[in-house]
């Protein structure tokens, strides 16, 4: 019987998490490479339909998610404030007036079908931290979505779409099934790395990445009484 594929290492991110920004942001500095080489999947708080969808998928699960004590929402203020600091952003702390998560993290699957999932997490996180935008909002969702260059109508219905939905379900199920309770989180192999300051740990946990093989140039096809200056490979002569 031949061996299970191994899945690759996955990151779980949410737009709406500050930590979750700092950690991606962080990591588009200091190793993009890593980001190429990550299984994304997004983690958010769901609504009354993704809940149900969730229960349907998997009997008995319930979403990990518990809401914060007052002193440990002034806590995370301070503590996002002197993170921000030290990376030297401007912060805004949005007001979440009508929670709904959906819109945001559902367009992901849109933008993920169009190859451009990590680019709309980069567009909303900083919509988000930097600008003050309500991405609660499915205009707000909209107008950034057509920024990177999404289609809008497919943005604007994917709460509506069954496939898409579905989708979210059991991304849902993965969450659950794989313990997330928080972001950042990581998981490479069965080794689970959670929070801000267990990105370099993570890191440092991935085998370095195969280097690319080396192809021999194939020889130039000589036309008779032309000279032919094969160079070297790579044409960079």
């Amino acid at each position: 019987m031949a061996a299970r594929a191994a899945k690759p290492p996955r990151l779980y991110f949410n737009l709406r998490s500050p930590y979750s920004f700092f950690a991606l942001r962080d990591m588009e500095r200091d190793c993009p490479e890593i980001l190429d080489r990550l299984a994304w999947h997004p983690f958010w708080e769901p609504d009354g339909t993704s809940e149900k969808l969730l229960a349907e998928a998997l009997p008995g699960a319930a979403f990990p998610y518990q809401a914060m004590t007052r002193a440990k929402q002034f806590y995370i203020l301070r503590d996002v404030r002197r993170l921000g600091a030290e990376r030297g952003l401007r912060l805004t702390w949005p007001l979440d007036r009508d929670v709904w998560w959906e819109p945001a993290h559902l367009a992901w699957f849109v933008a993920e079908r169009a190859g451009l999932g990590r680019v709309w997490v980069e567009r909303a996180q900083r919509a988000r931290w930097l600008e003050g935008r309500d991405i609660c909002d499915p205009a707000v969702v909209r107008e950034l979505a057509e920024e990177i260059g999404l289609d809008g109508e497919a943005v604007a219905g994917a709460t509506d779409d069954t496939l898409i939905r579905e989708q979210a379900a059991r991304a849902l199920v993965d969450v659950v099934r794989d313990g997330v309770f928080g972001v950042p989180y990581f998981i490479h192999g069965s080794e689970p790395y959670w929070g801000l300051d267990r990105v370099s740990a993570f890191v440092a946990s991935l085998p370095a990445a195969p280097e690319p093989v080396a192809r021999e140039p194939e020889p130039a096809a000589l036309v008779p009484g032309r000279a032919t200056d094969i160079g070297h490979a790579g044409g960079c002569g």
